[in-house]
């Protein structure tokens, strides 16, 4: 993957998240974790099926479970790789 393809990726992650979470895309840490942005489950979900339609991916429906899901959602740095690896394996 291109590091153009990396970024455009990271700023469309970002942009979704910060909309979640009702913040400007340049408030959003890469080391923030979902809590600390303030979006709890049902937002979650929201930007999961944003992420999905956005990329044209499917998150593993147990996301929400690092044990069980390699889709990691930690951090906004993990959702971004995750969704990277994703959008790489799609193509």
């Amino acid at each position: 993957m291109s590091d153009a393809v990396r970024e455009t990726v990271r700023d469309k992650v970002v942009a979704i998240l910060a909309e979640q979470a009702a913040l400007e895309p340049t408030a959003v840490s890469m080391e923030a974790s979902l809590g600390d942005l303030g979006i709890d489950s049902l937002a979650l979900v929201e930007t999961i099926f944003s992420i999905e339609e956005t990329f044209d991916i499917e998150v593993p429906f147990n996301a929400n479970e690092p044990e069980k899901s390699d889709f990691d959602i930690s951090t906004v740095a993990s959702i971004v790789r995750a969704v990277e690896t994703l959008v790489a394996a799609r193509t």
